[in-house]
């Protein structure tokens, strides 16, 4: 049955696609996950993506958890690479700033246009079209430069400080110059600006 094989596979708040599942025939798993739904034990978000119903510790009903259901759609599609978080989002998670973002901005090869909002289970979500294909190898390099693009509009640290803390992110993230140099001209010009008055200059020598 259906629903064992998804209570076996899947965690509460896991997103779950309906592409996925092993089925018979797809009108007879779509018979399935609509009976399901209907007696509560999926919640649908939308067409072909579901989750399983699960009450939180305060009793009310459990959502999808989006940070999952990004994941599994737009940064890791089948195991594979496929994206990276980016904006605002990126900024604050390194501590360039302490602002919260008000949506998710995603920068993924599953991008069919430049730029595209969608609205998720109330959660925004931005996904950009990178300049080039997200890989194992370039990912760091494209989502380092991407926060280069727009590090001047989002960093509230400035002087050493700053220099400090972009190193740090450098070293977490592995970050490869050989890569760096290889799409930089497909940027901004400010990127190149930003990684100079970042001290950065030495590694793209």
């Amino acid at each position: 049955m259906v629903y064992d094989y998804i209570v076996e596979n899947y965690k509460n708040g896991d997103p779950i696609f309906l592409s996925e599942l092993p089925y018979r025939s797809k009108d007879y798993l779509r018979q399935e996950m609509k009976q399901l739904t209907d007696e509560g034990k999926l919640e649908r978000v939308y067409n072909g993506v579901y989750y399983l119903s699960y009450p939180t510790i305060l009793g009310t009903k459990g959502k999808m958890l989006i940070d999952r259901y990004i994941d599994k759609k737009y940064l890791n599609v089948n195991g594979r690479i496929s994206g990276y978080v980016t904006g605002l989002q990126l900024a604050n998670k390194y501590g360039f700033t302490s602002q919260n973002p008000s949506c998710y901005e995603v920068c993924s090869n599953e991008a069919t246009t430049k730029q595209r909002k969608l609205n998720i289970d109330g959660n925004t979500i931005i996904i950009y079209k990178p300049v080039a294909e997200i890989t194992q190898e370039n990912r760091t390099a494209l989502q380092f430069l991407d926060l280069m693009s727009g590090i001047d509009r989002y960093s509230e640290l400035s002087g050493e400080e700053y220099k400090k803390k972009l190193k740090k992110y450098v070293e977490i993230n592995k970050v490869d110059f050989d890569q760096v140099k290889k799409y930089l001209p497909l940027y901004p010009d400010r990127a190149y600006r930003n990684i100079y008055e970042g001290g950065l200059m030495n590694e793209l020598v």
